[in-house]
């Protein structure tokens, strides 16, 4: 048997990730809208969470911090992952 001389060539592989400086920012700003809103839902841990009729006291715990949940998870952050900020076709022929 004959043994292999030759080296297996590796080229070197490079990670070129398609998120710049604009797209962390969009993804930082939803990081923080996302911990406001937990911030506010946890204003409706209380003694007592809710009155004798059902009717919750802290309005910013029901309605506003499920709001700004929603918006992060589903608006902001999926804008920053797809929005692309490609370079312009005037810089690249310059």
């Amino acid at each position: 048997m004959a043994k292999a001389t030759k080296k297996s060539q590796h080229s070197a592989v490079e990670w070129n990730l398609p998120l710049v400086k604009q797209n962390y920012v969009i993804l930082l700003i939803g990081l923080g809208t996302i911990l406001v809103g937990y911030a506010l839902m946890a204003t409706g841990i209380t003694e007592t969470p809710a009155v004798t009729d059902g009717k919750w006291n802290n309005f910013f715990a029901v309605n506003v911090a499920p709001t700004l949940l929603l918006i992060g998870y589903c608006v902001i952050i999926p804008f920053g992952l797809i929005k692309f900020f490609g370079k312009n076709t005037a810089d690249t022929e310059k």
